[in-house]
């Protein structure tokens, strides 16, 4: 019972974090791009983000703290290669968001504050470019998990 509610855990938290960057990236993104302005468009963007980054810090602790009692309760060297390679992407993705959230998010959102448009839409821009590649990372994870046997 504990494995299956830890299984549920984790992928609650995973469809939750690439979902959640899936519709930011392809269809927020250019929505807000399409209809508003920078000085309308990188608030929204801050006041977005800054309800979403805490519910996925949750999240991710809840994958990594989930994901490792799963590995680790059957052994590393019982476990699928399918586990290393998620536990592996999965740690640099980890890495990536800490960075969103710990360093460009409060960038942009001090920016915003300050009227700064350009610097607050470089801000975004960086977030962007850290969102894409998590979404390929999330890709790969996505195909170990598939793999995984």
């Amino acid at each position: 019972m504990l494995r299956q509610t830890l299984l549920l855990l984790h992928l609650l938290g995973v469809i939750a974090w690439l979902g959640g960057m899936f519709f930011a990236y392809f269809c927020l993104r250019p929505a807000a791009a399409q209809v508003l302005q920078p000085p309308q468009r990188l608030p929204l963007w801050s006041a977005t983000f800054a309800r979403f980054l805490p519910l996925m810090a949750v999240a991710v602790v809840v994958i990594i703290a989930s994901g490792l009692h799963m590995l680790f309760s059957v052994g590393l060297g019982a476990a699928p290669i399918g586990w290393h390679v998620m536990f592996g992407v999965g740690s640099v993705m980890a890495v990536v968001f800490g960075a969103v959230y710990l360093r460009v998010f409060p960038q942009l959102k001090a920016h915003c504050a300050a009227s700064s448009w350009p610097e607050a839409g470089a801000a975004l821009n960086r977030i962007r470019q850290l969102v894409a590649l998590n979404l390929v990372l999330g890709a790969v994870v996505v195909a170990a998990a598939v793999s995984a046997r």
